[in-house]
């Protein structure tokens, strides 16, 4: 695998769980790293966190002016523009007989279209590197959980995405994969409810006996999968499981 060190990385979504992980990772091993996130104290708080190897710029990718602007800060700090990570997106929890309209347009927004949106303005800059982009899913597409229909499939486009345009983007030299996480402690599953009330503890324990490994992930673990998918040159159009075993469906006796 080759180095990250001296490549320019736009990482969506950077303000705090994943995608702040993976930001510190790269920054330590000599990436120059742009993030965004819509909240303001949260990018103050990353850079301050990650330093001048990071460019932590608050914005709302769902918006057609904040996408451009945070593209330009990246290919300014970064000197051009080596990689991108589509790691933001929302979460809704609901049986599908209380889902609204306006909740579901706002995930795809920000889950899918915005994602989109965003590669296209990028593929000018990535093939003038050979660049890579790297889609976030979910092991919400391997197994099924009740009451999470909207974000499962986000995620199943964001998986089909994947494939399209790696076959639409090779000829440009421009790599596209997806990393699919297991369970992983994050701000976004806090939000969600996972982890807030009084059975967290046996809801936790209940979903590291469900992994392979039997544990529930690290979002340091996750970014050394991202690495490896931004480095690796003739890796196109992969949906990589990092999940710990999770995905395997283990039940334990």
């Amino acid at each position: 695998m080759t180095s990250v060190e001296g490549r320019s990385i736009l990482i969506t979504g950077g303000g705090g769980g994943i995608g702040f992980g993976a930001a510190r990772h790269f920054v330590e091993r000599g990436a120059r790293v742009t993030i965004c996130g819509r909240r303001e104290e949260k990018m103050a708080e990353a850079q301050d966190a990650l330093g001048q190897a990071c460019c932590a710029v608050p914005g709302d990718i769902t918006n057609d002016g904040d996408r451009k602007r945070i593209l330009a800060a990246a290919v300014d700090h970064g000197d051009g523009l080596d990689a991108l990570i589509n790691n933001a997106g929302n979460m809704y929890r609901g049986a599908i007989s209380e889902l609204q309209e306006q909740e579901l347009a706002d995930i795809f927004n920000s889950n899918v279209i915005a994602a989109m949106l965003l590669t296209g303005l990028a593929v000018p800059h990535l093939e003038q590197r050979g660049g890579a982009v790297l889609f976030v899913g979910s092991i919400h597409t391997r197994r099924a959980f009740p009451g999470v229909s909207p974000y499962a499939a986000t995620k199943g486009a964001v998986q089909a995405l994947t494939k399209v345009l790696a076959a639409e983007l090779g000829e440009k030299k421009i790599r596209v994969n997806c990393v699919l996480p297991g369970a992983v402690y994050t701000e976004i599953n806090q939000r969600a409810g996972l982890f807030d009330d009084e059975t967290a503890l046996s809801r936790l324990e209940s979903m590291a006996s469900s992994h392979a490994m039997g544990r529930i992930g690290e979002v340091g673990e996750i970014a050394e999968a991202m690495e490896y998918l931004i480095t690796a040159e003739w890796t196109t159009g992969a949906l990589l499981d990092v999940d710990g075993g999770l995905g395997l469906g283990l039940t334990r006796a």
